[in-house]
């Protein structure tokens, strides 16, 4: 096994405690220290928000991002709002017509091959457009429009190739501790922002592979 830093033992130690424990076990293992923050730090590495970029990377990402901002293009908040709320309307309906041309979409297709060859690593992948709204997505969100939140919030508008990483948070069904990195989109040739995507990553099975090492 290659030699950890430090910091991703300490780390390593509170999300270990995260397998067995609840999560104010582990919390209370630091201290007063956040520890959300320190497994998220020490396990996401630059090498890890690489390879979520190099996934990202495929053509067909930003040309179906591309196609959706020209569709929208125009679209008032009323209007997204409205999508939105169709959205959430046919979560619990047997017609989904907005739910399932998103899902079977190329993109969404991709996305959701790319999860299960992460094997487990990859809990969720979702790309938004220059509005917030999925473009595509490898399973059925809670909504339809990102834009009110961090993961598009703190990516698109910042502008291309911004990284952000989200708290993590225990899973309460699985088991295992998760954080979100949200990356802008950028259009390959001019390297302008034109989307934005969220990866939510698995973090005790991240934590196993680091000790695999």
């Amino acid at each position: 096994m290659r030699r950890l830093n430090l910091a991703l033992l300490a780390a390593l130690a509170v999300l270990s405690g995260g397998l067995y424990a609840t999560p104010s076990r582990a919390v209370q293992a630091e201290k007063g220290q956040d520890s959300a923050k320190g497994i998220t730090v020490a396990l996401i590495t630059q090498e890890v928000v690489a390879e979520l970029r190099d996934a990202l990377a495929n053509p067909l990402v930003a040309a179906s991002i591309a196609m959706q901002n020209e569709k929208r293009r125009g679209i008032t908040q009323a209007q997204i709002e409205a999508l939105d709320a169709t959205w959430v309307q046919e979560r619990d309906n047997r017609r989904k017509p907005l739910i399932a041309a998103t899902l079977s979409s190329p993109l969404s297709i991709y996305l959701t091959r790319v999860q299960a060859r992460s094997l487990g690593l990859y809990a969720e992948m979702i790309v938004m457009d220059s509005y917030g709204l999925n473009v595509g997505q490898s399973a059925i969100t809670s909504d339809y429009w990102q834009g009110d939140e961090a993961k598009w919030q703190r990516t698109y508008p910042v502008g291309a190739y911004t990284v952000f990483i989200d708290d993590a948070e225990w899973h309460d069904e699985t088991r295992t501790w998760r954080a979100q990195v949200s990356l802008s989109v950028a259009d390959p040739d001019t390297g302008q922002a034109i989307g934005a995507a969220t990866i939510e990553l698995n973090l005790t099975e991240l934590q196993r592979r680091a000790f695999d090492r």
